[in-house]
């Protein structure tokens, strides 16, 4: 039976949760590794890992051949934008009928920051192809307090980030899988853009208090200047366009531009986004 969907970035965040779902769905998946190390994730997931390295363009056509839809997600690296043109090319050769891209809320809006750039030119890329698409543009992903802050609220009781007093409609990484899924598997999705975010915009203050109610103890935020926040990034050895990419990213959250709720998880799955206390619940052993 051949494979009719490929996942790319299927060990990420978003990307290993809709392999999962499309697996459960009893869909046939394909789903992309950069190492063999991630083999074994990929087959408990219930999918066929195949290797894919932009730097073997043989790997390339063999994850693509026999693939009828894509969900097309690319890694936060200096070079997004051209890894979005290899994949695109890639699936235009193919013939692939149909791609899903995880893209990022604001892509829409022009001239935008940087981040919203690079997505929206992959995403003009997609149109330019021919090929029917669906545009998922999600929020900042409550994942983010357990996979980067994690270790600072285990450790120090405290998170930092250089957002003030600014909100944001975070949405967990499950509902924007749920959300694929649902465009993957079911017609009348095509040529359409979806904004994904939470049930609710919250600030940081209003996070710790959540992570402090769920985890038993007082967690912090703490409120960083730009640069301290710049030097922690380049310290972790963050390339310096990325850094710079973040502290752009940071600088509209603290003004409030990404707090808008949109209904669109609700639209195509059915269901309501899930909150923050819900995600904190769920993970509450990676805060411990």
């Amino acid at each position: 039976m051949a494979n009719r969907i490929l996942v790319t970035g299927a060990t990420g965040n978003i990307g290993l949760q809709i392999v999962k779902q499309l697996s459960v769905l009893g869909e046939n998946v394909r789903a992309a590794v950069h190492s063999a190390k991630n083999v074994p994730i990929i087959k408990e997931a219930g999918a066929e890992p195949v290797e894919l390295d932009f730097n073997r363009p043989e790997t390339l056509r063999d994850a693509f051949r026999g693939i009828e839809k894509v969900y097309l997600l690319t890694p936060l690296v200096p070079n997004m934008v051209e890894m979005g043109a290899h994949l695109v090319e890639e699936a235009k050769k193919g013939g692939v009928k149909y791609i899903v891209r995880s893209s990022g809320l604001g892509a829409d809006i022009e001239p935008g920051i940087t981040l919203s750039r690079w997505h929206r030119e992959i995403e003009k890329m997609i149109e330019a192809s021919g090929i029917p698409y669906t545009f998922l543009r999600p929020n900042s992903f409550m994942q983010n307090y357990a996979n980067l802050f994690g270790y600072t609220i285990k450790t120090q009781n405290a998170f930092y980030l250089p957002v003030g007093d600014g909100k944001a409609a975070l949405v967990d990484v499950r509902d924007i899988a749920a959300a694929a899924a649902a465009v993957l598997t079911k017609s009348g999705h095509e040529n359409r853009a979806y904004n994904l975010t939470g049930p609710e915009a919250l600030s940081n203050h209003e996070v710790a208090e959540i992570l402090s109610k769920v985890t038993g103890r007082k967690i912090n935020y703490v409120n960083v200047s730009e640069d301290d926040a710049r030097r922690g990034m380049r310290e972790a050895g963050m390339p310096e366009v990325i850094v710079e990419a973040l502290i752009e990213l940071y600088a509209i959250q603290r003004a409030g531009y990404t707090a808008a709720l949109s209904p669109d998880v609700e639209r195509v799955t059915g269901k309501k986004p899930m909150s923050f206390n819900q995600f904190a619940t769920d993970y509450v052993e990676a805060f411990k």
